[in-house]
Order: structure tokens, then sequence, then C-alpha cells
């Protein structure tokens, strides 16, 4: 199935994938009632059905979301592996990104469009949210496969499920919270690097090398974003950290690039340069507009 569906890249591509699908679904349905939009030309409402059937489909049996086709085998193929660089390749899994991507326009599209597929709809967003709940870690976490990592992906099953619709302040999302502010630097920043990735385990000193001591912006910057979407109790802890994020800024308005944030397929580390300045943007962001007037003032 690919008609309705985005690519990772250009429209030329033609291999739609779960998580730039319903990101782009999300985004276009989002524009759909801006006043700004109304002039715009109209997608028809059989495009935003044909990108909800691409979801559908791209739905993996254990409820969560595989990135371009379903999961068609089982984890030990990686012993046949060929690839001397990638990991995690012989199959297609689910993940918390895309599942958390899917979750998000699925929801949306239910609200907008509720007489199309709607019980379809409704049915694949709680077993996604099943989904996140099984592969959520003893420790509160969730492992990421397309960044570094665990704090990247915590934000992911956080906002996932909330989209999803669990309760705010439930064990499951206070369990995320108390993973991320044990992993909280002195400085009070996070930090990560591919280590994680490859070993599958928190990399505790991962950004002592290139980041400032222990923390970097952009796993700072995720964590932050987990804790206030979760509504962290612990406003201190989001405090220090968003006064971490401020401290970095350089006086051209940006951030400083430091390690490789990025991975594909477990080994194979990824430089996005925009995630430096984008995600610390996007963190600072909702605590000024969000979390500091609505949490910890209490108005909310």
């Amino acid at each position: 199935v690919s008609k309705g569906g985005w690519p990772f890249s250009t429209s030329a591509h033609g291999w739609p994938i779960s998580d730039c699908t319903a990101e782009a679904l999300k985004a276009m349905l989002m524009l759909r009632n801006l006043p700004v939009a109304q002039s715009w030309e109209e997608m028809p409402d059989s495009r935003y059905f044909d990108a909800v059937n691409v979801l559908l489909t791209l739905q993996n049996t254990d409820g969560g979301f595989a990135t371009y086709e379903n999961n068609r085998g089982y984890a030990w193929f990686e012993w046949l592996n060929p690839s001397e660089v990638f990991g995690d390749i012989m199959i297609d899994y689910s993940y918390v990104e895309c599942t958390n991507a899917s979750i998000g326009a699925l929801a949306s599209f239910a609200k907008q469009f509720p007489n199309h597929r709607h019980a379809e709809v409704i049915r694949a967003v709680a077993r996604a949210r099943q989904f996140l709940l099984d592969i959520q870690r003893e420790d509160g976490s969730w492992y990421g496969s397309w960044a570094c990592c665990f704090t990247y992906a915590s934000w992911f099953g956080v906002e996932g499920l909330l989209q999803a619709g669990e309760p705010m302040h439930s064990p499951n999302l206070k369990r995320a919270c108390q993973f991320l502010l044990k992993q909280q630097n002195p400085n009070g920043g996070w930090g990560e690097d591919f280590t994680s990735c490859f070993d599958k385990n928190y990399a505790q000193d991962g950004m002592a090398l290139l980041g400032d001591e222990g923390s970097g912006v952009v796993c700072t910057a995720w964590a932050l974003m987990a804790l206030m979407a979760a509504e962290c109790e612990d406003s201190d802890a989001v405090v220090r950290g968003v006064t971490f994020l401020v401290s970095k800024q350089l006086a051209t308005g940006e951030w400083p690039q430091e390690g490789i944030s990025g991975v594909f397929n477990r080994a194979c580390g990824i430089t996005y340069t925009a995630y430096r300045n984008v995600f610390p943007i996007w963190a600072l962001g909702r605590f000024s507009t969000e979390y500091e007037p609505h949490i910890m003032k209490g108005t909310k």
C-alpha cells in the first residue's frame, strides 16, 4: 500500500514510511482549520482517507508501527545479517517513534473525521497504546532506534501514551519521569551518545567528551520535552534543565554542534545538524508557554 503515504525523501522516492506519513498527516490536519489556510487549494478528504489507510495497514500484530513494511519474520533472522555496518535490519520491527507518530495522527484524524472508519482508528490507537506499555522497560524508559537514544525515546513514549489517552500522572508516566530525573547531571542537563544505541543501555558518560560536563543540548531538550509533557512535579529539575539550555545558547542565537545525535539501525551514527537548534527551541517554547504558566503556577 503506497497511495496516500509520504516518503522519507521527496515524492519521487515513492516508498511511504509510517512516521513520515503520520507527521505529514498531522500537519495537514492542523493546517486544515487555520484561517490562513482557507484561501489555499484544499486537499480532498479522500487523500486524508488514503493516508489513514496507509497507517492502519502498517500496524503490526503487536500493536506497534513499523517503518515501511509489516513485520514478516523473527528476531533470530538477525543471526543471518550480512551487513558489516547495520544492526537489527533483517526484519522491520515496531518502533516507539513510529508508534508515537501514528497514534498522534490517528487520534487527530478521529476527531476531525469521526465518521470514517472510526471504530478501526480507535482500536488501532488502543492497540498502539498497549504496545508502548509493553515495551516500556522496568526502569521506566524506552529504547530509541532512530536517535541517541533513551532520552529521545522516552519523549516519544510519554507523548504517545498521552495522545492515546493515558491518564496524566499514571504510574507509567511517573516511571518515565523517575528514569529521566535519575539521569539528570549536576549541571542540569542530560547526555547520551551513540553507545546508548549500540549497547542498548543508557550511556552514563556518553557526552563526557563532546558535551559540557556530560550534558548535551539535544538530549537535554528531549528529556525536558518528556518531563513537561508528563507534567513532572519536580519543577526544580525542569528549571535546572532549562537553565542549562539557555546557558549553552551562542551569541548567534544558535546552539553548539556537539556529538552525533542520530542513528540508523543501531550501529550507524548520523549527524542531524538541525537538531541542535530545533529541539532546544521547542523545549524552551513549551516551558514558557505551557509548563511555567500552567503547571508551575498551578493555573491548569
